[in-house]
């Protein structure tokens, strides 16, 4: 391999990295609120996120019941939750569970509510147009620490080999 072609290796694995960033709120983290109980293996982080002191407004007054139309409904939901999307998409912590809980409470909507009547996408929810402020998911920054240095050794033994 020369020198260009390492450059190009290097690029894909961190074009592939930054394509991994969250664009959407996946279903896994809609609807797993819903599941109860835990195991060793299926302990979760506590969420960095403060729910508690979060504004529900935008879904509250746009989500109204009994009907709960679901364009009402899933854009407000999209509204609130897209900005904190990386937390809530990381499976590894509470934090979708955390949100619902506080949102039922705040909302007193019927479980399932939002997993039921929004749907989009393969992925998920988009989130179009809203940037993520809670900065880079865990997953994907460590997918993309763990390909940028794949990618740097790949180069080195190629450099040392040439």
């Amino acid at each position: 391999m020369n020198l260009s072609h390492s450059m190009h290796v290097l690029l894909l694995f961190l074009f592939t990295g930054w394509a991994a960033a969250a664009s959407h709120i996946s279903y896994d983290a809609i609807g797993s609120h819903g599941i109860t109980g835990r195991t060793l293996l299926q302990t979760k982080t506590k969420c960095t996120e403060d729910f508690e002191n979060k504004n529900y407004t935008v879904i509250t007054s746009q989500c109204k019941g009994p009907q709960y139309p679901a364009d009402k409904c899933c854009e407000a939901f999209k509204e609130f939750a897209c900005p904190i999307r990386d937390k809530i998409n990381d499976m590894n912590s509470d934090c979708a569970a955390t949100m619902f809980s506080y949102i039922n409470l705040y909302g007193k909507f019927p479980p399932g509510l939002f997993a039921n009547k929004c749907q989009e996408g393969k992925e998920g929810l988009e989130c179009k147009d809203t940037p993520a402020t809670s900065g880079c998911p865990v997953s994907a920054s460590q997918s993309t620490m763990l390909m940028l240095a794949a990618a740097i050794l790949v180069f080195i033994t190629n450099v040392l080999m040439a």
